[in-house]
């Protein structure tokens, strides 16, 4: 395997950077026939869940964290110490006329009744997962459950199976969606393999996340070299990398998806909150010791997050339908729901992740408003 100098870097990206704006060209043609973001409407009447405020709200949380088996240290705030509880009680109200509906764990369960539901991505599609997980269990706290396996290692899924409804709930663990592959040379990240999406046929819902680990560097990065067209070199354009293995993902699901009854969805890019000055704080301040959302109706003020464009453009494309759960925006405004020093010694200052309970059981309400067709 031979190894590509770094000089020819910028001509592979400038190649895969106009292979994706025409992918762009195509998806626009094709915008009549596929509807990928169902809830991004613009006709009288019709909203987006997406765009709001958040309000606070007493009847929340929805849950009680410290009832719920399944929370895994990094995210269980109470149990380690968090004092403020200002953060669990905010609802998300979403602009005029939209109205999201209430979360109904048991008519859930029975919609799903000989279903396989399964969460694929990074933590932050954990995050999701976990928090789905309590809140279905509230709704049925009788239920019997089986985890699999029972210490709830990831290697590289992990299931939960609620018995008597006969659905499961898997979690699998992939960093960047598309392959790692340990070669001669060392561990290489293939642009355009995907063999290990095998793992995920025969599931009824699928809901994707990828970006966290696309810009991480340094002695935590699990990958050595980079493929693409069959070329080899140490680095590249990490949004362009993305992009390119996003192409990968869509192409997959249009193979091996299109002809299911299997519903896709993608969730948004979930936003960090290190860099004070996103949010009109001080450049040093990060989550930490913050309580309250940032409410504003205008625009976040660090901005969108560009990579968000490319998830949107890549499923324009495509021939499966498939739903963008665009939860960015409304986890910007949410600078007090990350764990921060509350994660059991896990991560540390974590203003990447979030508490469960918390924010991601917004999300999961808004999953439910489109998996129930009350999204607009």
């Amino acid at each position: 395997m031979g190894i590509v100098i770094n000089t020819r870097r910028a001509g592979i990206a400038a190649a895969i950077v106009a292979a994706l704006l025409a992918a762009c060209t195509a998806a626009a043609a094709a915008a009549a026939i596929t509807i990928s973001r169902k809830h991004h409407k613009s006709a009288a009447g019709s909203c987006d869940m997406f765009a709001g405020s958040w309000v606070a709200d007493s009847a929340y949380p929805l849950y009680d964290s410290a009832s719920c088996p399944f929370i895994r240290a990094e995210f269980d705030c109470r149990r380690f110490g968090r004092p403020d509880t200002g953060y669990l009680r905010y609802r998300w109200q979403p602009s005029p006329p939209c109205s999201p509906p209430r979360f109904d764990g048991l008519a859930l369960l029975r919609m799903w009744s000989g279903k396989k539901v399964m969460f694929v991505g990074d933590s932050l599609a954990l995050n999701q997962y976990e928090s789905l997980l309590c809140m279905i269990h509230a709704a049925a706290p009788g239920a019997t459950t089986t985890v699999s396996p029972r210490s709830g290692k990831l290697s590289p899924s992990t299931t939960v199976t609620f018995e008597g409804y006969n659905v499961t709930l898997v979690y699998y663990l992939t960093h960047y969606l598309v392959d790692i592959v340990t070669q001669k040379a060392g561990r290489v990240l293939k642009l355009d393999q995907i063999d290990e999406a095998r793992n995920w046929l025969g599931a009824d819902v699928l809901v994707f996340d990828s970006w966290h680990w696309w810009p991480r560097s340094g002695p935590t990065q699990p990958w050595d070299y980079i493929e693409v067209d069959g070329k080899v070199m140490k680095d590249m354009d990490r949004t362009v990398a993305f992009a390119r293995a996003l192409k990968t993902w869509a192409g997959w699901v249009d193979a091996n998806l299109l002809q299911t009854k299997a519903q896709v969805f993608f969730q948004g890019i979930s936003p960090s909150h290190y860099k004070g000055q996103e949010w009109g704080a001080s450049p040093n301040k990060t989550c930490v010791g913050e309580t309250e959302p940032l409410n504003s109706m205008g625009p976040y003020p660090g901005g969108p997050i560009p990579q968000q464009e490319i998830i949107r453009s890549v499923i324009a494309g495509m021939a499966k339908p498939v739903y963008l759960l665009d939860f960015t925006f409304l986890s910007q405004l949410r600078k007090d729901a990350h764990p921060t020093k509350y994660d059991g010694g896990i991560f540390g200052q974590d203003c990447t992740h979030w508490c469960v309970a918390g924010l991601p059981d917004t999300w999961n309400i808004l999953f439910y408003a489109a998996l129930t067709g009350q999204d607009n």
